[in-house]
């Protein structure tokens, strides 16, 4: 009997091939999205997942900002972690990481640039659940100057060697000789800490070139501390005494913690280790997953239903004939179950096919492997069930059919079914709506912070940075670097050049922060956060930064004796100064020294538009970290950028004979923390047009069987003298109608959706009128584009024909 459904369901199939493409196609556009979204959807919530991660937290700060705490930093005090492992019994251990920007290593005669190198406390294997392939965790980061060494980079250090026991010199802001203690797997890409190697923490001690202070100190939050707490913890109790703890930072500040797991997709805090994703992003594609499916579950029930009036007397002669109706419903169930087995096999085959180019547009690597497909189960389950509901529907429509009507073809769509298809149509035009108003929105919002005055001028601007591979004095790389300055300013293309600490948008590790000031009129705050960086009076010049009131510094010596310090608006609203020339001249004491206010610049983003700006203090000092060389406009049009590039590198090497350099279009650098918004904007823009192609899909197999049922009517219309376009108004006004009502329902939807992903941005743009109505007039030309091409083949036909054949 099974094998009779088989045939005759197949059969189907085949016969109504335009039913069973179209059918075939939209569920394999829409399963094939759901799987890739949610294969991406699943590596975003799959960060930091180990052994005994739901007991990891990482320690932050929150800062006082009028009368309420606010997050701040991601990163803590050195003394943090042995303090809270004191006081609280809940905290059973800790790490403390300290981040290295770029470094060199260098093992004979062969030098490798790695990032992501650390000084970390010997109890990371213990915290991490980390094992080493070589050495021993418990002695491996237990002794200074001890490096430990991910699989790959060992490899490509000492190739087949065995690595423990030989020597690697580190090369950050000193030379430092380190003996590899141990081999450690490849840290996974799904994590917010990136690790190539590990140094052990107690080498800072005796370390000269560590450019922090090496004893346990409450005033310089430069680490990533995390905390393995005991599993029976009431975590509220915890953070309750943790907040409420002072030790010996400042009474104005506090301290918190946040879980490891959730770090990736919910915290954005400034010193962040890595750039974090955003649980907005994965619930916006979520969402869209979830609409696609349906809209193509809503493709195959409109479809089948309007199908299943043609098959009434098909139905009319089983019944009959004795055909039970649980039986026809399980004839309709296998035919449904045959059609969307064959779209989800062949949308498994198009998303193992795409999935390299999917990685490339999301940036990630991504596998649909079977631990993948595992994880996904749940929602695969979701797709089984909706299949049988999908498939339901139609069975029953079918089976309830009278075998007397049927026979006598006076079968005809009810009032609730006509309703219920109405009903489906216009959800599909819904959902439709609300994809075409998110995808103008976000596309409108990246253009927009692209697009965004940040208060300094980046075009045409090198910066120009190094790793010194030999053991210099401070006094001697200052005058090196003034020297390579001078050298650069010869150069034809260059118009001027600065050195500084860091810039807008460059790393922030060389951006420093503390906590609180004495104001001028005496009053000693310790609520708010100053960031502060070391800059040559030209500066401000060369990165296009405007002056609100008074002027640059004027001293170029290499020290900084008369104490004059450049603000910014920000801290002179926290001092509460009336207005910028008022705040000159003002005195203000911080790091135990008087200084005085000369000049204050208009407020700039240094970390980018998505973020607000923050107070800045620019102290003229003699920081080597950055040249940064403003191009001539002229002459770089004249000289291709490589050989400019090339032409810096010479200039440097002369030098700096004994240095590696990096060579970076600063505003290019600015432009790259949007990657992520970029790539989200076309991963949006994606399956927001399959979303269409597959209610396109839809609308036109639903107008094909509209068209042929309405031909006797359309024949007798054109006969009576109906024009053309008086036909394709009869068969396009419904759905004008339908849409009309559907965009009415989208618009707070819509409205809603994009403003919640809007509040992630500290500087927004509006969704004004005409988005909506851009997005109405799109799914109006794309309806009116599918429907009035069958339409107008339907009011063309010749009438004789409709009239004879039926």
């Amino acid at each position: 009997m099974y094998t009779l459904y088989f045939k005759i369901a197949v059969r189907y199939l085949f016969k109504n091939k335009l039913y069973s493409f179209i059918n075939i196609l939209g569920l394999a556009i829409g399963v094939t999205s759901f799987i890739l979204i949610m294969v991406y959807v699943n590596y975003e919530r799959s960060f930091d997942r180990f052994r005994g991660s739901e007991n990891v937290y990482r320690v932050y700060m929150d800062y006082l900002e009028g009368d309420q705490y606010v997050p701040g930093d991601a990163q803590s005090y050195n003394a943090i972690g042995p303090a809270f492992a004191n006081e609280f019994p809940e905290v059973l251990d800790y790490v403390r990481f300290y981040r290295f920007g770029e470094t060199v290593l260098q093992h004979n005669d062969k030098f490798f640039e790695v990032n992501n190198g650390n000084l970390a406390d010997h109890s990371y294997f213990k915290v991490f659940d980390k094992r080493l392939i070589k050495g021993d965790i418990n002695t491996a980061l237990l002794q200074p100057n001890s490096i430990v060494l991910t699989e790959t980079l060992a490899q490509k250090i000492f190739g087949d060697q065995d690595p423990i026991g030989k020597t690697i010199t580190m090369f950050y802001t000193k030379p430092l000789v380190t003996t590899v203690t141990g081999v450690m797997k490849d840290i996974a890409e799904n994590t917010h800490f990136k690790i190539k190697y590990l140094i052990s923490f107690d080498t800072m001690k005796s370390w000269e070139g560590f450019p922090s202070q090496p004893r346990l100190n409450w005033n310089l939050n430069e680490y990533f501390t995390y905390l393995h707490i005991d599993p029976k913890t009431d975590i509220a109790v915890l953070q309750d005494k943790i907040i409420n703890s002072n030790f010996e930072s400042n009474s104005e500040e506090r301290h918190n913690i946040e879980p490891i797991e959730d770090i990736h997709l919910y915290s954005n805090k400034p010193y962040e280790a890595e750039a974090n994703g955003s649980i907005m992003r994965v619930k916006f594609l979520t969402a869209i997953a979830f609409i696609i499916i349906i809209l193509s579950w809503l493709n195959y029930i409109n479809l089948s239903t309007t199908k299943s009036m043609e098959r009434s007397k098909e139905i009319g002669i089983r019944k009959v004939s004795g055909a039970q109706k649980r039986q026809l419903i399980l004839q309709s169930l296998l035919e449904s179950f045959i059609l969307n087995l064959l779209a989800i096999g062949i949308a498994i085959l198009i998303a193992v096919l795409i999935i390299p180019l999917y990685n490339s547009l999301t940036g990630h690597v991504l596998e649909l492997d079977s631990a993948i497909v595992f994880r996904i189960l749940p929602i695969l389950g979701i797709l089984l069930l909706g299949i049988l509901i999908v498939g339901l529907y139609p069975a029953i429509i079918l089976s309830n059919y009278s075998p007397s009507k049927a026979l006598k073809g006076k079968i005809r769509a009810s009032a609730n079914g006509l309703n219920v298809r109405k009903g489906l149509i216009i959800l599909q035009f819904l959902a439709t709506i609300v994809l075409l108003v998110g995808t103008l929105v976000v596309n409108k919002q990246i253009r927009f912070m692209q697009d965004q005055p940040i208060g300094s001028d980046l075009n045409n601007i090198i910066a120009i940075s190094g790793t010194l591979l030999e053991n210099k004095t401070d006094s001697l790389l200052v005058d090196d670097m003034l020297t390579l300055q001078q050298e650069v300013n010869k150069l034809p293309f260059v118009k001027s050049a600065t050195i500084a600490q860091t810039y807008p948008g460059g790393g922030f590790e060389g951006l420093s922060s503390f906590m609180g000031i004495t104001r001028p009129d005496g009053v000693e705050e310790q609520h708010n956060v100053y960031y502060n960086y070391d800059v040559q009076p030209n500066f401000f010049e060369v990165m296009g930064i405007e002056f609100r009131a008074g002027n640059t510094f004027t001293s170029t010596s290499k020290s900084n004796d008369n104490k004059n310090i450049i603000v910014n608006e920000n801290f002179i609203k926290k001092i509460e100064a009336k207005g910028a020339q008022e705040a000159i001249g003002k005195k203000v004491k911080f790091w135990d020294n008087e200084w005085t206010i000369i000049g204050v610049i208009k407020n700039y983003h240094h970390f980018g538009v998505k973020m607000p700006t923050v107070p800045i203090i620019f102290i003229n000092g003699f920081d080597i970290s950055n040249l940064l060389i403003k191009l001539d406009a002229n002459s770089t049009s004249i000289s291709g950028y490589n050989d400019i590039i090339a032409d810096l590198k010479r200039t440097s090497k002369k030098t700096f004979s004994n240095s590696i350099f990096k060579t970076t279009f600063i505003d290019k650098e600015f432009q790259a923390q949007y990657q992520e918004d970029k790539k989200f904007g076309d991963v949006f823009n994606i399956f927001t047009l399959l979303a269409i192609i597959i209610a396109g899909l839809g609308l036109f197999g639903l107008t094909s069987y509209t068209c042929i049922q309405r031909r006797k009517e359309i024949g007798i219309r054109k006969v009576n003298g109906a024009s053309v376009f008086k036909i394709l108004k009869l068969l396009n006004i419904d759905f004008i109608k339908w849409i009309g009502l559907a965009f009415l329902l989208a618009i707070p939807i819509a409205w809603y959706s994009m403003n919640t992903w809007l509040e992630n941005f500290a500087v927004r743009t509006t969704i004004g009128v005409w988005t909506y109505i851009s997005a109405g007039f799109i799914a109006l030309l794309i309806t009116l584009l599918t429907v009035s091409w069958q339409s107008f083949k339907a009011a063309t036909d010749n009438p004789v024909k409709a009239l004879k054949d039926d």
